[in-house]
């Protein structure tokens, strides 16, 4: 059995006494600050303390109205080097890489076996020729004799007939001979056009055949070169719209990879049917290349200038945010502090981006430090070259 202490009522009441009269002592306001935070407490150091930001200005100016694509460099032309007859490399007469000219002299094969065929007929040329004036002196005979009554008319025919079949063949040595030069001419391989050669795929002492796939050497004409890209069909009426008025539409291209002043061209071509998978439309540009920044099989990115719009609301593309609203901007408000509003984004050109509503002309806006704001945040400015808001 557990026995339990029994406390007298009296101590109880006493006890209780006791502690209504310690806590009647103090205030009920020292009672509640007893248990609050202390002053200051809190991330930012406090609600009026102000948030360092950068900012920068709404203005109104020009800004082109663009299409952009990414694009691949096309040679303008690319020939395939191959040899029009069997016979030995000789020589090469060019570097691998380096430029040539149309009509230079590639690459040379062993001519002798053509030089031989061709002296062969031009001599077969000579005795069927000499044959030839033969048959017809002898025609000329059996007529006079003929005329005399000691020939007959058989033998006449037959003489002109032979006449007839060795001018035939002094024609045809005349066409073997020709067929000789062209082989002979084959023998030495010119370039078709100027360009920039290639990796050389046939070396010196190896034969060389008629039928081969495989290409001596390719050439590519990179003065100028072509962009071909592709563009959304949905963007198809206003290429089309533009280009109708124009004729071409200057445009740009720039490899991903470099920095700088991109390459000028013209677009002067648009498919004539839209891709059905894809739902897009090839669109190809002409582009002169003269420092031969562009190189065939190249990705570059292209940019179409449609037009212009001369009185385009622009903000720096930092200071346009997303959110679960849309897109917004904090604007700062002449007391610096900052009120958020919605925007509608018309385009985005590279570090702007021109807004279809939202903010007006002249108003600041917020390009960096928008974590920590919220509407009616209090800033200090950073930048001190940036305008700043005036009250």
């Amino acid at each position: 059995m557990v026995l339990m202490r029994i406390v007298p009522r009296w101590i109880l009441g006493g006890v209780v006494g006791a502690a209504a009269i310690a806590l009647s002592g103090c205030s009920p306001g020292e009672a509640q600050s007893s248990n609050a935070p202390p002053a200051g407490g809190g991330r930012g150091g406090g609600q009026n303390a102000a948030v360092p930001v950068t900012v920068g200005k709404a203005i109104q100016k020009s800004m082109p109205i663009t299409i952009q694509g990414i694009g691949t460099v096309i040679a303008a032309s690319t020939v395939s080097v191959r040899a029009q007859i069997t016979g030995e490399m000789m020589s090469v007469n060019f570097k691998e890489g380096e430029d040539v000219e149309q009509g230079q002299v590639l690459v040379t094969l062993d001519k002798r076996p053509f030089e031989a065929a061709l002296q062969q007929a031009q001599a077969t040329l000579e005795k069927d020729t000499a044959q030839a004036a033969n048959a017809r002196a002898q025609a000329a005979r059996y007529q006079d004799l003929l005329q005399r009554g000691i020939a007959t008319r058989e033998q006449v025919d037959t003489m002109r007939t032979q006449a007839t079949a060795l001018e035939a063949t002094v024609a045809a040595d005349r066409a073997n001979i020709e067929t000789a030069t062209v082989q002979l001419t084959y023998a030495t391989i010119k370039s078709p056009m100027s360009g920039r050669t290639g990796l050389l795929q046939v070396h010196p002492g190896n034969l060389i055949r008629a039928q081969d796939t495989n290409p001596i050497v390719t050439i590519n004409k990179i003065t100028p070169v072509y962009v071909s890209f592709s563009v959304p069909e949905a963007q198809l009426p206003a290429l089309k719209r533009y280009m109708g008025a124009q004729g071409t539409l200057p445009a740009t291209a720039l490899p991903p990879t470099e920095i700088g002043t991109p390459s000028a061209g013209r677009i002067n071509f648009i498919d004539n049917a839209v891709d059905p998978t894809t739902g897009t439309i090839k669109v190809k540009g002409t582009f002169p290349n003269e420092d031969r920044r562009l190189w065939p099989g190249q990705f570059v990115n292209v940019t179409v200038r449609l037009t212009s719009d001369p009185k385009a609301l622009v903000v720096p593309s930092a200071a346009v945010q997303t959110g679960q609203q849309g897109t917004f901007v904090f604007v700062v408000k002449p007391d610096q502090t900052v009120e958020l509003r919605m925007v509608a984004v018309a385009r985005i050109a590279g570090d702007e981006t021109v807004l279809a509503s939202g903010v007006s002309p002249g108003d600041t806006v917020v390009t960096d430090g928008h974590l920590r704001l919220v509407p009616g945040s209090r800033i200090s400015v950073k930048n001190s070259n940036a305008p700043r808001a005036t009250s």
